[in-house]
């Protein structure tokens, strides 16, 4: 049996996404489909001084509304990483992993990529890294994958796992409702909701800010607490 997650690249994306990412067995980073404004490609969030959240950004140029994600240009002439490093310090004297942790982001974001995609990439990698996860992750635009044309926008999943030859696709609780189970079990896949059980846990003020980036959740957590999160969880039948 081959089990697949395939999601589009996020920014440091919250806790489910990484437990997606580490339980199935081929990960791919879907980005030859229109990227669409204030999703999660180029901003998460975290705690903000006080109380609440904020988003962290990373400015894009100005694209025509077509462009694909793997045509999305970072704009290099904003200081957005200095920006980044400066709202981090909201963690400094809260979180008992502020040194590693905002040492793993700025290395992260301190590098020269000029896309979305292969910074993205790199910030899952360098959390898998920190986590102990070994994953190799897969850019579908970098595989030389010839799949069948999608008709419609849930047959992408549906036409990489085929040509993938997965038996399993697994997909967060999102994707019920835009998902054709049908069309995954007509091709033989087994179309899974893998449903992570997402619990408080100390973010050293009151009230709980749920669903942060997975920067939240490492600031406050040791990667084996971390570990014992993304491996609570459960899959259910699509329908």
């Amino acid at each position: 049996m081959t089990t697949a997650g395939i999601m589009q690249p996020y920014f440091f994306p919250y806790l489910g996404y990484f437990s997606l990412l580490k339980h199935t067995d081929e990960f791919v980073l879907l980005d030859s489909v229109q990227f669409i404004r204030h999703g999660w490609i180029e901003r998460n969030r975290i705690i903000k001084q006080g109380s609440g959240w904020l988003y962290i950004k990373v400015p894009l140029i100005k694209h025509p509304r077509e462009t694909l994600i793997k045509d999305v240009v970072i704009d290099c002439s904003e200081d957005w990483r200095s920006k980044i490093e400066a709202q981090l310090q909201a963690y400094r004297k809260r979180a008992p992993n502020y040194r590693a942790v905002s040492e793993l982001v700025s290395h992260v974001i301190d590098q020269d990529e000029t896309d979305v995609v292969s910074l993205n990439k790199r910030a899952l990698e360098a959390v898998c890294g920190y986590l102990g996860i070994t994953k190799r992750l897969q850019v579908f635009s970098e595989m030389d994958l010839v799949i069948e044309k999608p008709m419609a926008a849930d047959e992408w999943a549906l036409n990489i796992g085929s040509a993938l030859g997965i038996s399993e696709y697994w997909n967060p609780p999102g994707g019920q409702s835009f998902l054709d189970a049908s069309k995954y079990e007509a091709a033989g896949i087994d179309f899974r909701i893998h449903r992570v059980d997402l619990q408080e846990y100390d973010q050293r003020r009151q009230p709980f800010e749920p669903s942060l980036s997975i920067i939240d959740v490492l600031m406050f957590n040791s990667p084996e607490a971390v570990n014992l999160m993304l491996d609570r969880y459960e899959l259910q039948p699509s329908r």
